[in-house]
């Protein structure tokens, strides 16, 4: 199945590629060199030229059946799709347009999937408590008992639940906006890392039954919800158990810790237990971090192969 030029039935990143190939075109033609015919357009620090996208699909029959959303804010260099949920109108109206441009993007290529990852928390007291829990995280000793700071975590992410409703409420009237504007692209919401993230475990289930439309879906990080597990939130197992039949997508890469976006196999993911849950259709997208190369990504298919996922 890894055999370069023989064709597997999963999806890469375009993620794992990083800065090393600067054009779209390039990118797909190492992914089919390496046996995947779907790829999704992931984030990266300096993005492809998307010249020639669609003289490459041709070519190559290369499927696109997600995109990230996802670019810098020129005015503040943030992500401006994290202001979706913004209780400002100016942030709120540019996260719309580049949510658009997207959109238009997708549909373009024939993708029908949009992955809006996380959304910023603007409340000022919680950002200031998160950027003081994560200097505890980060310098953390042996004095300091782990159930007594993941405690401190739990109460913090379910108070900024608590005090981001009106964002909450934001946030699923923008998507009611853009999926009325393309009715036909799904957006798939998958949650963040940081503990001071909008769209924690109870968050996300709130926005899925609010809008309660076949177009939108749940997509699960299996390195984010590794991260957040280890500081004491929910497993794996629930977020699967209580959204798996919602589950659009998977990005599959390996964890341990703190540490994410490891090559399939070398962490402490249970893939047995992914394996149980994920359904039959879900987009399987290999995400693996931009410092590992062709080898490793091969390596990762190859244990998703042995071990039937």
């Amino acid at each position: 199945m890894t055999t370069p030029g023989i064709p597997n039935d999963y999806c890469l990143s375009t993620t794992c590629f990083g800065t090393r190939l600067a054009t779209i075109q390039d990118q797909i033609f190492a992914a089919v060199g390496m046996g995947f015919r779907r790829i999704e357009l992931g984030l990266a620090a300096a993005p492809a030229a998307m010249d020639g996208l669609l003289e490459s699909q041709r070519e190559t029959g290369m499927v696109i059946p997600s995109l990230l959303a996802g670019c810098r804010d020129t005015l503040n260099g943030n992500m401006a799709v994290d202001h979706l949920g913004s209780l400002n109108d100016e942030l709120r109206e540019r996260a719309l347009s580049s949510v658009r441009r997207h959109m238009r993007l997708a549909r373009t290529w024939g993708c029908r999937t949009l992955v809006v990852r996380g959304s910023a928390v603007e409340d000022a007291k919680s950002v200031a408590k998160a950027a003081n829990l994560k200097e505890r995280l980060e310098e953390r000793d042996e004095d300091e008992a782990p159930n007594l700071l993941h405690e401190d975590v739990c109460a913090f992410v379910e108070e900024v639940a608590q005090k981001s409703q009106a964002q909450v409420e934001v946030f699923c009237r923008s998507l009611h906006t853009l999926m009325q504007e393309e009715p036909e692209i799904c957006v798939a919401l998958e949650p963040g890392r940081e503990v001071d993230d909008l769209f924690g475990f109870d968050t996300v289930g709130w926005v899925l039954d609010d809008l309660s439309s076949r177009r939108l879906a749940y997509w699960h990080d299996v390195g984010h919800i590794h991260a957040r597990e280890s500081l004491g939130l929910p497993a794996q197992g629930k977020w699967l158990e209580a959204y798996g039949e919602r589950m659009r997508g998977i990005h599959l890469q390996d964890a341990a810790e703190d540490h994410t976006e490891m090559p399939v196999g070398i962490g402490e993911v249970d893939f047995q237990l992914l394996k149980e849950y994920v359904p039959e259709g879900a987009e399987r997208v290999v995400e693996i971090g931009s410092r590992h190369g062709r080898a490793e990504i091969l390596s990762s298919v190859q244990f998703l192969v042995d071990h039937g996922f």
